[in-house]
């Protein structure tokens, strides 16, 4: 394999500073060479595994041979799934999580080709952990929560398999009975969002039916779904266009003096001010030399202290403006690195015409920066108190760190217990109070691995990395983290959790507030206590039980009232009654009965059918909103006759520009117009009449 170019568009392709060859040659083929074997699976890598599920099936050795591919399959992914657990990631529907799921599902596919009918892949993974554990110590730390997750999962995809097999069998046959090869991607899409079918499941029982299946446009289906639900813009960012701009510009940059070859210089941590010369200024894709009041546009300079949106953590804002006569003045809305070496300031120009080359002063928000800081320390001491009170498979799957909010995803199967939250909540504060100082330290990334660091799976490590550490004596947090930091654990004041809930299978979210949002929304609670409290009459301690009490007595009333109500509807259908109308010797009624409820009204219907041992009985009620319900009773012997409720009920909905339907003797229907229901009523013995067999 030749590594030569960098795919940086569609017809793109960009020369690497440093080309070379891959032999492919990884330690698995090396261990078989070694081992003499012709195989990987043959390697003392995966012979545990594959025993694990021989010893499972009860296969002879020539039964194994017969089914080596479910065999490799099993093993393979019960391996990769392992790992990925052990690492933070669990099953879900997009992204990484989509990928663990896939391999999961695709390995309890292949179990059920050997006659592995019940959840088995946790048997494989305790292999797995038995023989790489030594080696990598997370899998065995993260025994119970491989364990659970693989059998969940297999549980989830046995509810969900034999309909979307079902279905995708129908789908199949269809396909060759219109002498088609290829099935649509929007139908392998569709298999995966209703039935939990993934795209590889799919694609390998197409495979064994000499059919294919249209990934580009699965793909494509799955953009379409994901944007349309809000889950954002696609992956790669569409500001990489330019980025032929910026090196161009670098160049040129370096060949002046004006940078070196690390770029822009950038520290966060230090420089909350910086004094600069405009290197240039870039708007709409291109270097233009002065910009406009009210212009967008992206200022380069020297070096920078704004921080850069990262782990988790949004970018700075702040100002630059002029250090010269001339006044101008811009706002730094958003930071972003446009190519190798380069930050830029994205800004709009809010005061006169800022000129490349013109003298600058850039000052980020320090209070917006603060509260960041509060928010992202807040962020390590939640992630201690989750992984203390829930346990250590509660590890860190996504995280927002912004000025007014901290959001934290985590994983966890379940929701979380009103007292789980309180636990967490008081953790976190108890360490604030503590006042414990933020070690925080410069380390190669295997030190710092080494000394218990905790790295999150996806990021990317440099060979030096900050290593956050909180707690003396006793260690609470051990962190690697390039984000901006308060100096001691006391300065974040308060933290307050507002949400806890779920955004994938597996996966929880807590959402809090620190320090001045904090205090903002103790003082929004405490306001509305206080009012609360004055409007029961009470004292801010006394509110629940006075809640409580009022609470009853409304219950009291309510049930009086229904009470009420049923007599009187009672009492109104007792009169209506009297006057039921006889077609052909049946009994007819059709009546309103204001303030009654679907449940009141069968009753009523009962009591109608109590009396009359062959009648119709049609009753209808206006509910709060204006909307009409009709429920509608025929005695069975009528039934015989031609009457069926459900089609009297569909004719009287006709007018109130609504439907319904049900049993023969027993339908209900609801409506729009409650205008004609009147109208409606009244053409109910002409319909009985009509469709009476006598």
């Amino acid at each position: 394999m030749f590594i030569q170019y960098n795919r940086t568009g569609p017809k793109k392709l960009d020369p690497l500073p440093a080309t070379h060859v891959d032999t492919g040659m990884g330690f698995e083929r090396i261990v078989s060479v070694l081992q003499d074997v012709d195989s990987n699976y043959q390697t003392d890598l995966f012979q545990p595994l594959m025993k694990a599920i021989q010893k499972l099936t009860g296969h002879n050795d020539e039964e194994v041979q017969a089914n080596l591919t479910p065999y490799r399959v099993i093993a393979d992914h019960a391996r990769a799934a392992a790992f990925l657990i052990a690492d933070g990631v669990v099953p879900g529907n997009i992204g990484r999580n989509y990928i663990c799921r896939m391999i999961i599902r695709r390995a309890a596919r292949f179990g059920g080709k050997i006659g592995l009918c019940e959840p088995f892949l946790a048997n494989i993974a305790a292999s797995v952990i038995d023989e790489y554990g030594s080696f990598f110590p997370e899998l065995e730390k993260n025994r119970q929560t491989i364990l659970n997750n693989l059998t969940r999962e297999e549980e989830r995809f046995q509810r969900t398999l034999e309909s979307g097999l079902t279905k995708l069998e129908e789908l199949l046959k269809a396909l060759k009975a219109d002498h088609k090869t290829i099935l649509p991607g929007e139908e392998v899409f569709d298999l995966y969002a209703t039935c939990g079918l993934p795209l590889e499941i799919t694609r390998d029982i197409a495979r064994e039916e000499n059919l294919a299946v249209d990934e580009t446009g699965f793909l494509e289906a799955m953009e379409e779904h994901r944007l349309a639900s809000g889950a954002g813009e696609t992956f790669c960012s569409q500001r990489g266009q330019d980025v032929n701009v910026y090196r161009h510009l670098y160049d040129n940059l370096q060949d002046e003096g004006k940078l070196d070859d690390t770029g822009v210089q950038y520290n966060p941590y230090e420089w909350l001010q910086v004094k600069e010369p405009i290197l240039a200024i870039v708007k709409d894709g291109e270097i233009v030399e002065s910009a406009q009041r009210g212009d967008k546009v992206e200022i380069l300079l020297p070096r920078t202290g704004f921080y850069v949106e990262s782990g988790g953590q949004v970018s700075d804002t702040g100002t630059i403006q002029s250090l010269q006569n001339k006044e101008w003045k811009m706002h730094v809305i958003d930071m972003r690195k446009a190519a190798a070496g380069l930050i830029v300031h994205i800004c709009q120009v809010i005061e006169g015409e800022p000129q490349s080359g013109d003298q600058a002063l850039a000052t980020v928000d320090i209070r917006r920066r603060e509260d960041t800081m509060r928010n992202h320390t807040a962020t390590h001491l939640l992630h201690a108190e989750l992984r203390l009170v829930l346990g250590s498979h509660a590890r860190q799957a996504g995280s927002l760190v912004a000025p007014d909010r901290l959001r934290f995803d985590f994983t966890h199967p379940q929701a979380l217990s009103s007292n789980e939250i309180e636990k967490i909540e008081a953790g976190v504060n108890r360490i604030i109070l503590n006042n414990f100082h933020l070690n925080i330290d410069q380390k190669t990334l295997q030190e710092a691995l080494d000394g218990g660091a905790t790295a999150l799976f996806g990021e990317k490590y440099g060979e030096i990395v900050r290593n956050i550490t909180i707690g003396e004596p006793e260690l609470l947090s051990n962190e690697l983290c390039g984000g901006t930091h308060v100096e001691e654990t006391g300065d974040i004041g308060l933290f307050i959790i507002t949400s806890e809930g779920s955004t994938a299978a597996g996966i929880r979210r807590i959402e809090a507030v620190t320090g001045r949002g904090a205090y903002e929304l103790v003082q929004q609670r405490f306001k509305a206590l206080k009012e609360t409290a004055h409007i029961l009459g009470t004292t801010l301690e006394g509110v629940p039980e006075r809640a409580q009490e009022i609470t009853k007595e409304l219950n009291q009333t309510h049930r009086q009232y229904e009470k009420l109500l049923q007599e009187t509807a009672s009492n109104t259908f007792a009169v209506k009654l009297e006057n039921a109308k006889f077609i052909h010797g049946i009994p007819v009624l059709a009546a309103i009965i204001e303030a009654a409820d679907a449940n009141l009204l069968r009753e009523l219907s009962d009591r109608f059918r109590q009396q009359y041992d062959s009648g119709v009985v049609v009753l209808a009620t206006v509910k709060e909103n204006g909307s009409p319900i009709v429920i509608c009773a025929i005695t069975e012997d009528l039934v015989t006759k031609g009457l069926h409720a459900g089609n009297l009920v569909k004719h009287v909905s006709g007018y109130l520009g609504g439907g319904g339907g049900g049993r023969p003797t027993l339908a209900q229907a609801g409506g729009k117009d409650a205008a004609r229901l009147d109208e409606a009523l009244a053409s109910v013995p002409t319909w009985v009449e009509k469709n009476l067999k006598q």
